[in-house]
């Protein structure tokens, strides 16, 4: 974005947006600002604050020197990653014929558990995901189509059930892509078909995704909260197991979070001690419909609460007793390492909020890029770091196109 080095930073950012092609408001909700402080951002009447300003590079896809008017900048990234994107956004939107004829159950199923594994485990997931999903989406999607008119009701009840576990992912895909309308539409898909197929499991899980978009909006904890503990009580009613403790924990989750995120600490720390510490013992280490719930995960909770009460010492305490070696999900060991690299960040532990921003680096690059909460602690390190770490920390922040 050269040709705009002497626009002010209102208009710059303004400028990302439109060629970005969202609307105000969903760049606001993903960085966690009202759209009305957004516009004044954007016609110069307010001036973003650093960790804004990372936010909404990362949610733009631009550097911070970009939108600091930076003629030295270099983009961020890429036609490649934006057009992979564009093709597993155009899958879901695109009308799937029936009449080319459902494709095997038992392979969609292959297919689906493979997309999740990737979605969990790899280093690269967004890049791998992004190559299996728009062929994935067209072949589930056009296979419950073809579903509806056909005889056999335990193929169809197969068939929706697939398509309610692709579209979980889906909901966590878009989420991490910046398309909050599209991570909505997708939770809205998953409960459609899980009720359809009369899964008590699936319908739950189906609402516990409802329950991340609407975490993902400032000013929607209550109402995750309300969709997570409806779905737990019903769930209860329906299904005695260590499957539906696992996703009743992982329903209590959410309503932690929330908790945590209305600044009432207290409320969720109860809420572990008393709701999801019993679940976890009672599901033990659990992957169940893809929610990694346990007494690990229940850990990390923990520490999210101190984290974002801004108890650096109780978190850092608790991340001590932690291990998340065989966590099944990457994702979760990342957003472990990166609420840690937080907690040294409010201590102004310089060193060790490199060290933990580096192995972050290592171990999911992708997300890495994609946090605006890590991209944050970068920007935040480069202002104040010592000489003897300005190398490294320089280093990852060019990785990261933040200068």
């Amino acid at each position: 974005m050269t040709d705009l080095p002497t626009l002010p930073t209102g208009a710059l950012i303004r400028a990302a947006r439109r060629r970005d092609g969202r609307p105000q408001a969903a760049i606001a909700g993903l960085c966690g600002i009202s759209t009305d402080y957004l516009s004044q951002i954007e016609r110069g009447l307010k001036k973003p604050s650093g960790e804004v300003l990372a936010a909404l590079a990362a949610e733009l896809r631009v550097t911070v020197g970009t939108l600091l008017g930076d003629v030295e900048a270099r983009p961020a990234k890429a036609e490649p990653p934006v057009v992979a994107r564009c093709a597993v956004v155009q899958a879901l939107l695109q009308r799937h014929d029936a009449a080319l004829g459902p494709v095997p159950a038992a392979e969609l199923w292959a297919r689906v558990v493979q997309a999740w594994k990737v979605w969990q485990t790899s280093p690269r997931r967004f890049t791998e995901a992004e190559a299996l999903l728009p062929d994935l989406i067209r072949d589930v999607e056009g296979s419950v189509r073809a579903s509806r008119t056909g005889a056999d009701a335990v193929e169809r009840r197969e068939v929706l059930k697939m398509s309610a576990d692709l579209y979980g992912l889906l909901r966590s895909y878009y989420r991490r892509v910046g398309r909050l309308d599209l991570s909505l539409m997708v939770a809205d898909r998953a409960l459609r078909a899980a009720e359809d197929a009369d899964d008590p499991l699936r319908i739950a899980t189906a609402r516990w995704n409802l329950g991340h978009v609407l975490l993902s909006q400032p000013g929607s904890e209550q109402d995750a909260a309300d969709v997570a503990m409806d779905a737990s009580r019903d769930l209860a009613a329906a299904v005695d197991s260590s499957e539906a403790a696992a996703v009743r924990g992982a329903l209590e989750l959410v309503a932690v979070v929330a908790d945590a995120r209305g600044c009432r600490p207290w409320a969720a720390r109860e809420r572990l001690a008393k709701r999801a510490v019993p679940l976890a013992r009672q599901s033990g280490e659990s992957n169940t419909s893809w929610t990694v719930f346990g007494p690990t995960n229940v850990e990390l909770h923990a520490l999210s609460v101190e984290m974002t009460a801004g108890d650096a010492v109780e978190g850092l305490h608790m991340a001590d007793r932690i291990d998340v070696s065989a966590l099944p999900s990457r994702e979760r060991k990342f957003t472990f390492g990166l609420e840690v690299a937080r907690c040294y960040d409010l201590r102004r532990d310089d060193a060790a909020v490199l060290v933990h921003l580096l192995e972050l680096e290592q171990l999911a690059p992708e997300d890495l890029e994609r946090s605006a909460l890590g991209r944050q602690l970068v920007v935040d390190l480069l202002h104040r770091v010592r000489p003897t770490y300005r190398r490294q920390a320089t280093g990852i922040a060019e990785r990261l196109h933040l200068v």
